[in-house]
């Protein structure tokens, strides 16, 4: 957990700007001439003359293309400085606008722009855009938004479709592939921690890459990550968001995929796509020699293996992974049985008991439901307010059709979602939360009813910033809450736990 520090950027409401949108507004056209204007300014060098087409408050994002980083600069001062420092050294040309999307996008009364495509050469890489232009009182449209992204280095295509093996292979693909992942008497280029979906997917773009890599993950198989928590662990966030690179999931895939069904699919997917996998293999010690390679010993039941690669990557999840365990007094005394949710398997394991859940995010509602279903007594003790939604309002209003069965392909898609730097995106989540709450009211008011304190997120900017800051923190609801509001799943919130008995848990207050 960390404290987020986030400067929010102002929206460009048609209130703020002073302006109203014409109904016969000529999105192509507007788009064109900016456009224009633009890649001259770009292309000459001029940061003066590129700051004058943007907002006084634009936010411009680049990923890669421009920067080599992750990056947002607010403001038009930070972003003409930043051109002056960029433009020579990466030297963006060959300018082209996707007139096909251009379109006047009025995602609220107040709120509206003009959106367009486009892609671009830099010195060294094949480069996408975004920009948005929103009205001024002048009567010239000027960029709010532009979001730049490296997409490809010259040079180093991907091995895809017809740059893929073309030979034939006849009785040797088996002990190549043995070969190939023992890594005998030669060194990957890069070695990455972790056999999660992020390890396997940044594996997967170094093959197409024709880069060597090697896995390191701790479980036996891969997959485990998922496949060794609680039996009812599914995901809440919907199948059109979670495609992986290259091998999407068939269109016979539920809608919210069960964790074991997930966990086949990731080992699957790390066989289909001949991935480089060390399971039961721990990275023991990693050194940096002065010449920048890394020398990475790996432990193995069979022997340690001393790597040296050019790259080392951190793929163990958000918190790798760590049990949080609250602590009390008297939990050595208690007598019954103390659980983290990554150690919880099935419900029936505790038939005829009494169990508190200690906490009142995701995993906690889905034990206590878990436990409900099976006939177990479960209370669930909520130490802090949760922010909830249902998933039916929730991702109406946050995703709308952007991952949906018929939103875009998730390339767009996700580049879409990348262009919104937090920053921007905190006074739009802001208004979609409000949204949700309306549309989710009668569950709000069921929990309220029932002493379930609730919040609005992160400077009420629901979960998604909730994520970043605590790792959790919310609930998107399945059916949880209602069995709450039933008292099916019985409550106590308020008064922290003061200590554990023998056989009890001891709130402040006396409970039980």
């Amino acid at each position: 957990m960390f404290e987020l520090q986030l400067k929010e950027a102002p929206l460009p409401t048609l209130d703020r700007l002073g302006v109203s949108v014409p109904k016969d507004v000529d999105a192509k056209k507007v788009a064109g001439e900016w456009f224009k204007s633009f890649v001259a300014l770009v292309e000459a060098g001029d940061a003066d003359g590129v700051a004058g087409l943007l907002l006084d408050e634009s936010v411009w994002r680049d990923m890669l293309s421009l920067t080599w980083d992750f990056r947002t600069f607010a403001g038009k001062d930070k972003i003409k400085q930043f051109l002056k420092d960029r433009l020579s050294v990466a030297k963006p040309q060959n300018f082209k606008l996707n007139e096909d999307s251009v379109g006047l996008h009025t995602p609220y009364p107040d709120l509206a722009w003009i959106q367009a495509f486009f892609s671009f050469n830099t010195d060294v890489g094949i480069a996408s855009g975004i920009v948005r232009l929103v009205p001024t009182a002048s009567g010239e449209w000027k960029a709010h938004g532009l979001f730049t992204n490296l997409e490809d280095l010259k040079g180093f295509p991907e091995k895809l479709g017809a740059l893929r093996n073309p030979a034939p292979n006849h009785g040797k693909w088996e002990k190549d592939r043995q070969r190939e992942i023992a890594f005998e008497g030669k060194d990957p280029t890069v070695l990455i921690v972790g056999g999660g979906q992020s390890g396997l997917e940044v594996a997967t773009r170094l093959k197409c890459l024709g880069i060597s890599s090697v896995i390191i993950e701790r479980n036996p198989r891969i997959g485990d990550n998922w496949r060794n928590r609680y039996g009812a662990l599914c995901l809440h966030d919907p199948v059109w968001y979670d495609h992986m690179p290259y091998l999407p999931f068939p269109p016979t895939w539920p809608a919210y995929t069960p964790a074991k069904k997930l966990a086949n699919w990731l080992e699957n997917y790390a066989e289909t796509m001949e991935l480089n996998v060390w399971t039961s293999s721990l990275v023991d010690k990693i050194v940096q020699e002065p010449s920048g390679k890394w020398v990475v010993t790996v432990k193995r039941a069979n022997g340690d293996r001393t790597f040296k690669v050019n790259h080392v990557i951190f793929a163990a999840g958000l918190g790798a992974g760590k049990a949080r365990v609250p602590e009390y007094p008297g939990m050595d005394e208690f007598q019954g049985q103390i659980l983290h949710s990554t150690e919880h398997k099935h419900a029936t394991d505790h038939a005829g008991k009494k169990v508190v859940v200690i906490g009142s995010c995701t995993s906690a509602h889905d034990i206590c439901t878990d436990y409900y279903e099976n006939g177990v007594d479960v209370t669930m003790f909520q130490r802090s307010s949760t922010y909830v939604m249902s998933t039916t309002s929730g991702w109406k209003y946050l995703m709308g059709d952007l991952y949906s069965e018929h939103g875009p392909p998730v390339d767009v898609a996700d580049r879409i979602n990348a262009s919104f730097p937090h920053a921007v995106m905190m006074g739009i989540s802001r208004r979609q939360v409000k949204q949700i709450a309306e549309a989710d009211k009668e569950i709000l008011d069921g929990l309220k009813r029932v002493g379930f304190r609730t919040n609005l997120g992160y400077k009420d900017t629901g979960f998604g910033l909730l994520a970043w800051e605590k790792a959790g923190g919310y609930y998107i609801d399945v059916g949880a809450s209602q069995l709450i509001i039933d008292g099916k799943i019985k409550l106590k919130s308020g008064p922290q736990i003061e200590r554990f008995n023998i056989t009890t848990v001891k709130q402040d207050v006396g409970w039980p």
